[in-house]
């Protein structure tokens, strides 16, 4: 634990995250840059503890915030008809996808949301996406050429996108720079600006002692690897932000 606390204080002092302090998506709005919401893969296994091979073992402080920022989101976006996009992590058993162990298995329950976020099911506001890899945006190609965010996009003229989810960095950070890239080529127009909030995302933890007894697995310190994830997506152009304000 201390000599987390070392290399977290190191990361701080070298590579500073300097968050916005507030992200109020009323006053994007009042400039004409409506803002949508993208929750990532806020699944039950992901964030239900005891749910499966990738969800917590036990309750996490971390899951659990960004669990609570996304319910809170979402109802605020829903209630002003504000639109919503939410990934389902969903895979079938015959695909895996190496290096994570089976997770999110079709049937399972696993891939559905978690119980607080259930209703978004029946929401109008809300399009729903279940994706089988880790980049949501790739997994929104059809097999027509068309992509299913890039089309809601366009749709709900956003200009700005509030992403939430996890893990911050794997699926969250693999999204936000793909839509980045895509926003530079002109290829997910009117998007301007992606914003990832930090308490509205987390990762799981998985200690060295405990992936060192797992064949394949790689140690996942989750403070230090949510910082990482946070800090890549800020370099490849997305605005961190560490509060969301709804008014």
């Amino acid at each position: 634990m201390a000599s987390m606390m070392r290399a977290m204080d190191i990361l701080r002092s070298e590579i500073p995250l300097d968050e916005e302090d507030d992200f109020v998506p009323a006053s994007e709005r009042d400039r004409g840059k409506f803002v949508g919401l993208v929750l990532v893969d806020i699944v039950n296994g992901f964030c239900t503890v005891g749910a499966g091979n990738l969800a917590p073992p036990e309750p996490n402080e971390q899951i659990s915030t960004m669990v609570e920022e996304a319910s809170r989101l979402a109802k605020s976006f829903c209630e002003r008809n504000w639109p919503v996009f939410a990934f389902l992590d969903t895979h079938y058993p015959d695909k895996p996808e190496p290096p994570y162990p089976p997770h999110c298995i079709i049937g399972s329950g696993e891939e559905n949301f978690v119980p607080a976020l259930q209703w978004l099911e029946k929401d109008p506001n809300v399009t729903i996406k279940r994706k089988d890899c880790i980049d949501g945006y790739i997994c929104s190609i059809e097999k027509d050429g068309s992509n299913v965010f890039a089309d809601w996009v366009k749709a709900n003229d956003i200009k700005v996108v509030l992403v939430l989810g996890i893990c911050t960095d794997l699926c969250v950070l693999d999204f936000a720079c793909s839509i980045l890239s895509a926003r530079n080529i002109g290829r997910l127009p009117p998007l301007e600006d992606v914003v990832v909030y930090s308490r509205g995302c987390a990762t799981y933890s998985l200690p060295i002692q405990v992936a060192r007894n797992i064949k394949g697995s790689l140690p996942h310190p989750q403070e230090l690897l949510h910082y990482v994830g946070l800090y890549l997506a800020k370099g490849r152009g997305a605005r961190i932000v560490s509060n969301v304000s709804i008014i």
